[in-house]
């Protein structure tokens, strides 16, 4: 029987993450270690972490970062103005707030501008998830101002500005810098190439750990763009295509935590660039699920229970808390059957795994698709 671990006091912060596919159905000299096309028809950027970060060190993310306050600034409304501006700024009708487990305490109080003027979520993550792009990774999603509505083909990304390195150490070191870089091209973000794909709650693990509301943003291009890795943050990149980078993942050469596992998974759904494209168009409106993986740890590993599981509760001591067994994964998985979980094999921490797999039975909901189920390292089933 599972029961919880000592809880800790959590450190909070809302996040966007962007998840960036190329279109490669011919050989990109720009990415000569992977010139040739893959069977998918696109790759995702996938950045690789320092291993001095305090976040997941030397895993391969895909970019991505906190919110600051000059992401929400009223600022931007000048550079919008006068073609587009609140309530929507041209994105449509507001997605539906879909009700999730679980309610989360204030997160990092001032750190962001709670102004009532200030931009919308949905605007400020968008911008958020833009300006880490150019910052971890020089890719910079624009679009000059115009008053021609944004048409629904994949974008494309605009070629890096003169002084990319000072440019980039400006933003870094106050991010209001990205509102002037974006003023000085005459450019605004292109919000509207970014599409809602989910969002991650970072789980419980430890006492003090940081913990991170995260929206992630899908964002088809209709080619890769050069990317320049700042060597703070980021060390070094990849383009890889689903089925890629779980090779790269089965053979040790990439480490990915479990939200970029099961997203990775996810996108191996679909066959081609113009499908992913077209799926996230037909979904938009649908709004995504929040999730909060609750982690079991067992004696050969841990499980990170996703909602729809059946040993998933919704239970706010999870907030603070895991729960732990003394019963080996493949116990847990034969007593089961309704399964929503990742699970990592002898290991308690993400770089020591001999095995990570995806269990899933349940259904989709709001027009999305889950991974198929999947393991790697059979042999520790």
């Amino acid at each position: 029987m599972s029961v919880p671990v000592r809880p800790g006091p959590s450190s909070w912060r809302r996040a966007a993450t962007l998840v960036l596919a190329a279109g490669w159905t011919r050989p990109v000299p720009s990415a000569p270690s992977r010139p040739q096309p893959p069977a998918e028809g696109f790759r995702v950027l996938l950045l690789q972490r320092s291993a001095s970060q305090g976040f997941l060190p030397g895993a391969h993310v895909f970019p991505g970062g906190v919110l600051e306050a000059a992401d929400r600034s009223t600022d931007w409304l000048r550079l919008f103005a006068p073609h587009h501006g609140p309530p929507h700024f041209g994105l449509g009708p507001a997605r539906p707030q879909r009700a999730a487990f679980p309610v989360l305490p204030n997160i990092q109080p001032g750190a962001v501008d709670e102004d009532a003027a200030a931009l919308p979520d949905d605007i400020a993550f968008r911008i958020c998830a833009i300006r880490e792009a150019f910052e971890e990774a020089g890719v910079l999603l624009l679009r000059p101002r115009s008053p021609r509505a944004p048409d629904q083909a994949p974008g494309c990304a605009l070629a890096p500005p003169p002084a990319l390195a000072d440019w980039r150490a400006r933003v870094r070191r106050d991010p209001r810098y990205f509102l002037s870089l974006c003023a000085q091209l005459d450019c605004t973000p292109d919000i509207w190439a970014l599409r809602h794909w989910s969002g991650w709650i970072t789980p419980f693990s430890r006492p003090g750990g940081r913990r991170f509301e995260t929206t992630f943003f899908l964002c088809c291009l209709s080619e890769p763009p050069p990317v320049f890795p700042d060597l703070v943050e980021v060390v070094g990149c990849q383009w890889s295509s689903p089925s890629e980078a779980i090779e790269s993942l089965t053979s040790k050469e990439i480490l990915l935590a479990p939200p970029q596992f099961y997203e990775i998974r996810r996108l191996g759904n679909f066959a081609s660039l113009s499908d992913l494209h077209k799926f996230s168009l037909d979904r938009e409106s649908e709004g995504t699920e929040r999730w909060m993986p609750i982690i079991l740890l067992t004696a050969d590993g841990r499980i990170h229970l996703l909602p729809g599981d059946e040993m998933y509760l919704e239970d706010s001591n999870f907030l603070e808390n895991c729960m732990s067994t003394e019963k080996r994964n493949e116990e847990i998985m034969n007593e089961g059957k309704k399964f929503h979980r990742i699970v990592l094999y002898n290991s308690h921490s993400y770089g020591d795994y001999t095995g990570y797999s995806i269990h899933v039975t349940v259904l989709p909901k709001y027009k999305h698709v889950y991974p198929k189920s999947f393991v790697v390292g059979k042999s520790h089933l």
